[in-house]
């Protein structure tokens, strides 16, 4: 018929196969009985490994579902490696891997990381986002990958990323403690950014000053055009040291602005989220004179992820090539907060977790938890998307920063209490 294109069956044939080997379509099918798998090994007396177990309910099978999908959407095949990606990633985690050792990186990571200065190239505007006033800050970042190392030309060449970018609050006080907070992987606008460290209540409620600061590859450091945080967690996993190695520069940066900002000694701590909890826990094996570390739902070992959320073609072609094997681990140890100590002192570094986490995974959280010396912790009884909705983490993180003397609550207002100890569960039911 004139008009109406016509399919050959092979191309019907190609056309379905495409459509239902799509990672996306098989991941989310699967979500179910993953989720299923999860409520099972969730229910008391379980709970593994410090991960306590909970009662199995309608809200927490819908959290750890909504994990799952979202999981499995993200894998877009449009960013897979392919061709000789792979073997491209190995050769620079294998390089990477030799010269790590040659530099004592190995036995010090530390010493991969310098300490950088107060930032130049300032500047402050006034806007509004979610019906909040807030100073837009940018500044010069300066970080730059050693010399020598795994396509650090490439890391340069991101033009955006050069100029840092944080969201302020502050009040007129000078002595006010400051909260410079971590947002998570896809975040770094200033809408998100608020609303999701419900910057209006930390900033007013609890009398903290704000400093939300934005990830490299991120909101407006990002190329025109790019996925959100496309870059920062792909094949290439020496672009996710570089990546985080940025971060902690660029939030100790912020630091360094508020300092010479703020009266002597004023209190500082970080929070972050997901990926931003792994940049504060980073910061806070870096930093000196923090107040207050609280990590929240947080990952703490990049490649070990990719192997849990890859698909099983891409992990193994990875593996094969020696992109995603044992040197990546030792590789990724100099910006590991497994590795790293922390220097904020024991009784200031916080957790919080989903005992449903599907994305960082509450593993990852458990293994933060006992590195650092079984702190105090939060478990929340839902997922990686379901912390915002636990009103027990509000509390736990108002009590963190009163503790720590970062809190200025209100009389009257909504003020924190005690954290909770080590390996407690949240008393509140999980959103339903």
């Amino acid at each position: 018929m004139t008009g109406v294109a016509e399919f050959s069956p092979n191309q019907l044939a190609r056309s379905a196969r495409r459509v239902f080997t799509d990672p996306r379509l098989v991941g989310v099918a699967q979500a179910l009985p993953r989720t299923a798998a999860v409520l099972r090994r969730a229910r008391p007396p379980h709970g593994t490994g410090g991960i306590p177990g909970v009662p199995v309910s309608a809200g927490l099978a819908a959290q750890v579902l909504l994990d799952e999908v979202l999981i499995s959407v993200m894998r877009d095949p449009r960013l897979f490696p392919h061709g000789d990606d792979y073997e491209r990633a190995g050769d620079d985690i294998r390089t990477a891997y030799q010269l790590w050792g040659a530099r004592g990186w190995l036995d010090h990571p530390e010493r991969y990381h310098s300490d950088p200065p107060v930032p130049g190239g300032i500047g402050i505007a006034r806007e509004r986002a979610v019906e909040q006033r807030y100073e837009h800050l940018t500044f010069e970042s300066g970080y730059e990958p050693p010399a020598g190392v795994p396509r650090r030309e490439e890391w340069l060449a991101h033009v955006e990323n050069r100029t840092g970018h944080a969201w302020i609050m502050r009040h007129a006080d000078p002595t006010a403690p400051w909260l410079v907070c971590l947002h998570g992987f896809g975040m770094g606008h200033a809408s998100m950014d608020l609303r999701g460290f419900r910057s209006t209540s930390l900033h007013w409620d609890q009398g903290v000053n704000l400093a939300l600061v934005v990830l490299p590859l991120h909101g407006p450091r990002q190329a025109p055009g790019a996925h959100r945080g496309e870059g920062f967690m792909n094949i290439d996993l020496i672009d996710s040291v570089h990546g985080l190695a940025q971060s902690a520069w660029d939030a100790r940066s912020v630091i360094r602005w508020i300092r010479v900002n703020s009266a002597p000694g004023v209190a500082v701590g970080v929070y972050g989220v997901s990926l931003g909890g792994y940049v504060a826990s980073l910061v806070a094996s870096l930093e000196d004179g923090l107040s207050a570390a609280v990590a929240g739902i947080p990952a703490t070992d990049l490649p070990d992820l990719y192997r849990r959320h890859a698909t099983p073609r891409v992990r193994e072609r990875a593996l094969a090539a020696g992109a995603l094997g044992p040197e990546a681990d030792a590789v990724h140890s100099v910006v590991s907060p497994l590795v790293l100590a922390p220097k904020v002192p024991r009784d200031h570094r916080y957790i919080f977790a989903g005992v449903g986490d599907r994305m960082s995974t509450a593993g990852q959280a458990r293994r933060l938890w006992e590195h650092w010396d079984r702190c105090s912790i939060e478990w929340y009884r839902g997922g990686h998307i379901g912390f915002f909705m636990a009103g027990g983490v509000q509390r736990y993180i108002n009590g963190a920063l009163a503790a720590s003397g970062l809190s200025r609550s209100q009389p009257g207002r909504s003020g924190g209490t005690e954290p909770s100890a080590a390996g407690s569960l949240s008393s509140l039911p999980p959103a339903s």
